[in-house]
C-alpha cells in the first residue's frame, strides 16, 4: 500500500500550561503553597515579593519598545555570557505536567539502628552478631519477625556465605527478644505479650493470671469469651477483670514505640476563618493564600533596552527571549495565585451559606446533605475544581477546626420524606454506643430499632456499614467486664 500525504483541520480541547498551573495550586494547602511560592522565586528572577504599587503596563510586545524616562545602570553584561547564555547550559527534559517528590532524608536513628547499638553491649562471637543482624534487619515496623527460621537460615547462607542450623538461630532469636522494647522480635501478637508479661515481677496472682490467659486461652480471649476463660481457670469475676486489664497495659507493637516518639508533629494551618457574631458568619481566608508578589522592574526595563537595541548577535536575540519568557512565568504565576485565591474564597462561601445552621450551631445533626455537584452548581466550576479545593484544606470555625472534606456526605430519608444528612445518622449511632452498657453491648439488630424508632428508614446492613466507618467492632467485642 503506497504512502500518502494529506491536509487535515480537526478542533481539539487542550489545557493551557496557565490552566494546569491552576489545578495544581488550588489542591496545594497553605503550608506547602509558602513552599511553592519561595520555589518559584529562586527559579524565576522576573518574580519577587512584595506589593507592585505601579500599574502594570507591559501586557504586549508593544509595549516593550516603549521609552522610558531615564535611564537605568543595570548592566547585563554581568549576567550574560558572550558566546551563550547560562540557561543554554541547562538540561530541562521534563514535561510540565510532571509532578516532582522528593524523598525526606530523617537525621532521626531508625528503630533497627537502635537494636544494633544493643547488640554491641552483648557478649557475641562474629557468627552469633551475623545471625542477630539479619533477624534485626527482617523485623517490620511494628517489630514482629514475619519471616520463618527456616528462611532465615537460608538468607544467611546466601548472602552472608554464614552455615548455621536453626537451633542456633533460635537461640540468637531469643537473645534479640531480651532486647529493649520488651516484646521486639515475636513471630506473633501471642509471643509478643507473653514476652512483655515475662519481664514482669514475679509473684502476682493477676500477672500470672495473665500469663496463663495468654498462654493458654489465646483464642478465648481475642474472641473475648469471658465465661469459657472463667470457667477453665476458675476464678473469680473480680480476678478476671484485674488479669485482662493487665494484659490490655502490654503493648501490642512495640517497634511502633520507637518510631512514634521520633514523628515530628503535624501542625494544620486553617485555609479559612468563619466567625459567627450575633447571628451573622465573617468568611475570611487565611493571608498566606493570597501573598504579596510583583513582576521584577529590572527585568522589564532590560526587556525594554534590548527591545530598543539592534539585536544583530544570536547571543542577544537569545537573551530578549530568555527574559522574555520569564516576565511571562511571572505573570502567569502571579494571576494563577489572585485566581486561587478567588476560586477558594467562592467555593468555600457556597459552602459556608450551605451549611449555615451548622456554622451558627455547631451541632453535628444540622448538617445538610452536600455533594460535590451541589456545590459546583452553586458557584459554576467544574465537580473536579471543587473537589481540588476540597482536598487538603481546613476551616477554623468557633466550634474547632474542620476540614473542607467533613461538611460533605450523602443523604438519606426519614419516615416523614426528609432528606437528612448520613452525618447525622452516624452520630445517633455513635451515642447509641457510647452509651450502651458496656457488659451488653448492643447487637446491629438493636441499633437498627433504635435508629427506626426515631424516624430513621435504615436497613441493618447500612447499620453495619456506618459502624464499621466509626471503626466500632460487633457487639461481642465490644464487650467489658
Amino acid at each position: 500500500m503506497a504512502l500518502k500525504q494529506h491536509l487535515a483541520q480537526k478542533l481539539e480541547q487542550r489545557l493551557s500550561p496557565q490552566q494546569i498551573q491552576l489545578m495544581k495550586l488550588l489542591q496545594v494547602p497553605t503550608m506547602e503553597l509558602e513552599q511553592r511560592i519561595k520555589q518559584e522565586i529562586e527559579e524565576n528572577p522576573a518574580l519577587e515579593e512584595g506589593l507592585d504599587t505601579i500599574e502594570d503596563d507591559f501586557a504586549n510586545e508593544e509595549d516593550y519598545t516603549e521609552e522610558l524616562d531615564g535611564s537605568t545602570d543595570f548592566d547585563l553584561s554581568e549576567y550574560m555570557d558572550d558566546d551563550s547564555p547560562d540557561y543554554k547550559t541547562q538540561v530541562n527534559n521534563r514535561s510540565n505536567d510532571d509532578e516532582e517528590y522528593f524523598v525526606p532524608l530523617s537525621g532521626e536513628q531508625s528503630f533497627q539502628e537502635k537494636l544494633i547499638e544493643q547488640l554491641h553491649l552483648l557478649d557475641l562471637d562474629d557468627t552469633q552478631f551475623s545471625i542477630a543482624d539479619v533477624i534485626i534487619g527482617n523485623l517490620d515496623e511494628s517489630g514482629y519477625l514475619n519471616r520463618t527460621v527456616f528462611a532465615l537460615v537460608d538468607d544467611l547462607a546466601f548472602s552472608a556465605n554464614i552455615y548455621v542450623t536453626e537451633k542456633l538461630v533460635e537461640e540468637v532469636l531469643a537473645l534479640v527478644q531480651e532486647l529493649d522494647p520488651a516484646g521486639v522480635g515475636a513471630r506473633d501478637l501471642r509471643e509478643c505479650l507473653l514476652l512483655q508479661l515475662k519481664r514482669t515481677q514475679s509473684g502476682d496472682i493477676t500477672r500470672f493470671t495473665a500469663k496463663k490467659i495468654v498462654e493458654d486461652h489465646f483464642e478465648e480471649f481475642i474472641k473475648k469469651h469471658y465465661d469459657k476463660i472463667q470457667l477453665k481457670l476458675e476464678i473469680e469475676d473480680q480476678d478476671l477483670k484485674e488479669a485482662i486489664d493487665e494484659i490490655l497495659k502490654l503493648n501490642p507493637k512495640p517497634g511502633g514505640s520507637m518510631k512514634e516518639s521520633a514523628k515530628p508533629m503535624q501542625q494544620i494551618t486553617p485555609d479559612f476563618t468563619i466567625i459567627e457574631f450575633e447571628g451573622k458568619l465573617d468568611l475570611s481566608i487565611h493571608g498566606r493564600n493570597a501573598p504579596d508578589l510583583k513582576v521584577s522592574r529590572e527585568y522589564e526595563n532590560m526587556l525594554r533596552g534590548y527591545s530598543e537595541g539592534a539585536k544583530t548577535s544570536k547571543s542577544d536575540k537569545e537573551a530578549v527571549s530568555f527574559v522574555k519568557q520569564k516576565l511571562e512565568n511571572a505573570k502567569w504565576f502571579i494571576d494563577a495565585i489572585k485566581q486561587r485565591q478567588n476560586t477558594l474564597f467562592v467555593t468555600m462561601s457556597a459552602i459556608m451559606n450551605y451549611q449555615r445552621a451548622f456554622f451558627l450551631s455547631g451541632d453535628e445533626t444540622n448538617l445538610r446533605p452536600m455533594i460535590l455537584k451541589d456545590i459546583a452548581e452553586l458557584v459554576g466550576l467544574d465537580i473536579s475544581t471543587i473537589s481540588r479545593v476540597a482536598n487538603s484544606k481546613y476551616v477554623q470555625t468557633n466550634y474547632g477546626i474542620y476540614s473542607l472534606k467533613y461538611f460533605f456526605s450523602e443523604s438519606m430519608s426519614k419516615d416523614t420524606g426528609e432528606e437528612v444528612s448520613t452525618r447525622e445518622v452516624k452520630k445517633i449511632l455513635s451515642e447509641a454506643i457510647q452509651g450502651e452498657e458496656k457488659n451488653k453491648p448492643l447487637t446491629d439488630d438493636k441499633l437498627t430499632l433504635i435508629l427506626q424508632e426515631k424516624g430513621y428508614n435504615i436497613a441493618r446492613r447500612t447499620v453495619a456499614k456506618y459502624r464499621e466507618h466509626l471503626n466500632y467492632p460487633v457487639a461481642r467485642l465490644r464487650k467489658e467486664l
